[in-house]
């Protein structure tokens, strides 16, 4: 018979993985965002700072996202999408 829990060892494995995932994830939409918004600063007359707090924004909605999927399946991944 199989145990129902599984090993310390793949708790920690799978959190790790999780936390490498959802961590380069926000990461990634903080810089894609704060580039965004650069690009739109001359245009617009936004300055660098409103620029990096749509980057924070952002960032900030891919963590609460991320956290979403973790909650909603138990998973290695901060994606929504099934199998990921």
């Amino acid at each position: 018979m199989t145990d129902i829990f599984p090993t310390p060892d793949t708790v920690l494995k799978t959190a790790s993985t999780y936390a490498r995932d959802l961590a380069e994830r926000v990461v990634s939409t903080f810089f894609q965002a704060f580039v965004g918004g650069l690009v739109l600063t001359q245009p617009f007359d936004v300055s660098m700072w409103q620029a990096a707090a749509v980057g924070g924004v952002a960032a900030a909605a891919a963590l609460v996202k991320g956290l979403v999927a973790r909650w909603r399946d138990v998973t290695n991944s901060a994606s929504l999408a099934k199998g990921v």
